[in-house]
């Protein structure tokens, strides 16, 4: 990514604290008053930035960071490093913003697991794409079944680009057979935003196929999530 050089020293349209605001203008006196759907992103942002830096305000700073990247989805999927670099925002408020957003991600797609039972692709892209979608690196997921395709669990297996170098069958399988699972299905996400199998990931699937043949653990689909698609080997007639 470009390296950022937004500096929140620059000129702000306000000059006053926030406690200075009229008390109806503070971000967290709406909230307790009006409810968390009355503030904008940019005064939700401010309440966990929580401080501002020299004349900006944390609103100021809120601003400045969605500006820069366009929007709270895009927002969302920054890395540490990404943040960092924004005068204004140091260690803690960088942890504190990514901390959010995963609680929020992690909210959004998790129920009770085993009453969730998966019957379609659909089933898994509902419940993992909140957690996926906007991430800036590939994570590769296992999904584990049970005998009535009950999920059991996940477990991430690598970060980074897939690559069958990355991706052993010995890692893919270990919980699976601690657990023990009937059967799994394979999860990873494109960050460019096509869900188009590459020819690595065919040629990962292929070789953890034959693997759950041999360990009795077969391989239901492989399911790549990318923004708001995915494309799914088994209804593809690539498994």
């Amino acid at each position: 990514m470009q390296k950022l050089t937004k500096k929140v020293s620059e000129p702000f349209p306000f000059h006053l604290k926030i406690t200075d605001w009229p008390i109806a203008e503070r971000p967290r006196e709406k909230l307790m008053h009006l409810g968390a759907a009355s503030l904008s992103d940019a005064e939700l942002l401010a309440i966990l930035i929580q401080t501002g830096v020299g004349k900006a305000t944390a609103v100021d700073l809120a601003k400045t960071v969605l500006r820069e990247f366009r929007s709270l989805d895009r927002l969302s999927g920054r890395s540490f490093r990404d943040l960092r670099q924004f005068k204004g925002l140091g260690n803690a408020k960088s942890t504190l913003l990514i901390a959010a957003f995963e609680l929020g991600r992690r909210a959004a797609c998790r129920g009770d697991s085993m009453k969730l039972r998966i019957s379609s692709p659909e089933d898994v892209v509902k419940r993992y794409q909140p957690l996926m979608r906007d991430l800036q690196q590939e994570i590769f997921k296992v999904l584990l079944l049970d005998s009535a395709n009950h999920l059991r669990g996940d477990e991430t297996i690598s970060l980074g680009i897939l690559n069958s170098a990355l991706v052993h069958p010995r890692e893919v399988f270990r919980r699976a057979i601690l657990e023990p699972a009937a059967s799994i299905i394979l999860l990873h996400n494109h960050p460019s935003g096509n869900p188009d199998p590459s020819s690595e990931d065919i040629q990962v699937t292929r070789q953890m196929c034959e693997a759950g043949k041999i360990m009795g653990i077969p391989v239901h689909d492989h399911i790549i999530i990318a923004l708001d698609s995915y494309a799914s080997f088994a209804e593809r007639g690539l498994l």
